[in-house]
C-alpha cells in the first residue's frame, strides 16, 4: 500500500499493536485448548469404551466462552481491565476484585509477541508474505507455550500451519517453491520420525512425540527444506542448552523428560527472521571469503 511507503514507520507501528492485542488471546489459547482437548478425549473415551466411565464436563468452554475471569476468584475481567500489558501494570499485577496476584506470564506472552511482530514487520516490510509470517509467529508462540505447560503439540496447530505453508507456496504468495515446500515438509517429518524409531529401536523408549514431527513439517512447509539442518542444528544445541539448565535446577535426573517443541519453534522463527544471513555468513566461511 502507498501509504506504507510514504510512512515506513506505520507499518512496523501497527504490526506491533497488532501483536499486543494478539497475544492477549493467544493467553486463552495457551490456557485453553489444552483443556478443550481433554474433555474432547475423555468424551471420545467414553463413546468408544462405555466402560471407562471419564467425568465429562459437559458446560459451554471454548477459545469465546466463558469469559476471561480472575483465576482466584473467578471474577469476570472487565474490558478496561484487559488492555494488554498496560492494564496489569496499573493493577499493580492483582485482581481488581480480590487483588490477588495474576501471573506476569500474561502481559510477557503480550509483550514478547508484540516485540517478534515488530521484528519480522522491520526485517521484511509490508508485504501479504510478511502478514502470514505474523501469523506463523502467533501459531509458533502458541504452541511453545502449550509444549512447555503440557508436553504436547496440537495437532490444532501443527496440521493447519503446515498446510498453510504449501498452500502460500501454491499461490504464490511465498517465496518458497511448492516443491521445496512440498519436500521441506515431508523430510521435516521423515527426519524426527526415524530418529524417534531409531532410538526406540536401540533403547525400547520413545525419545520425541509426534507433535514434534509435525512441528518441523510445518516448519519445512513455510521456510523450504534447505533450511531444516539449520533449524535442527539450532533446535539441538538450544535444547541441549537449556535441557542441562532445567535439570540442574530442578536436580532431576538425564532420563528426566522435557519438550522440545519449543526449541523447534525457536529455531524455525530464527531461521525465519535471519537464516539467510546465516547462510550467507556460513558459506562464505567455507569458501575463505
Amino acid at each position: 500500500m502507498a501509504v506504507f511507503i510514504h510512512y515506513p514507520w506505520l507499518f512496523p507501528f501497527l504490526a506491533t499493536v497488532f501483536g499486543l492485542i494478539v497475544g492477549s488471546f493467544l493467553n486463552v489459547v495457551i490456557h485453553r485448548l489444552p483443556i478443550m482437548m481433554e474433555r474432547e478425549w475423555r468424551k471420545e473415551c467414553n463413546e468408544t469404551f462405555p466402560d471407562c466411565n471419564l467425568d465429562v464436563d459437559n458446560s459451554t468452554y471454548n477459545l469465546s466462552i466463558p469469559r476471561s475471569a480472575c483465576p482466584s476468584c473467578h471474577t469476570p475481567i472487565r474490558i478496561l481491565d484487559n488492555i494488554p500489558v498496560i492494564s496489569w501494570l496499573l493493577l499493580g499485577g492483582k485482581c481488581r476484585q480480590c487483588q490477588c496476584k495474576i501471573s506476569a506470564r500474561y502481559p510477557l506472552i503480550e509483550a514478547l509477541t508484540a516485540v517478534m511482530c515488530l521484528l519480522t514487520a522491520l526485517q521484511f516490510g509490508y508485504s501479504t508474505f510478511t502478514i502470514a509470517l505474523l501469523f506463523f509467529t502467533f501459531v509458533l508462540i502458541a504452541a511453545t507455550f502449550i509444549d512447555l505447560d503440557t508436553m504436547l503439540l496440537p495437532d490444532q496447530l501443527t496440521l493447519p500451519l503446515m498446510w498453510a505453508g504449501i498452500s502460500l507456496s501454491l499461490l504464490g504468495i511465498s517465496p518458497v517453491s511448492l516443491q521445496d515446500a512440498v519436500i521441506g515438509a515431508i523430510a521435516g517429518y521423515l527426519c524426527l520420525w526415524s530418529v524417534y524409531w531409531g532410538f526406540k529401536l536401540i533403547t525400547g523408549k520413545e525419545g520425541m512425540g509426534y507433535g514434534d514431527f509435525k512441528l518441523l513439517a510445518a516448519l519445512g512447509a513455510w521456510l523450504g527444506w534447505q533450511y531444516l539442518p539449520m533449524i535442527i542444528l539450532l533446535s539441538s544445541v538450544v535444547g541441549l542448552v537449556f535441557g542441562i539448565i532445567q535439570l540442574r535446577m530442578q536436580k532431576k535426573g538425564i532420563d528426566m523428560a522435557f519438550p522440545f517443541g519449543p526449541y523447534l519453534a525457536i529455531a524455525g522463527w530464527v531461521a525465519m527472521l535471519w537464516g539467510s544471513n546465516i547462510l550467507n555468513h556460513y558459506y562464505r566461511f567455507l569458501l575463505g571469503v
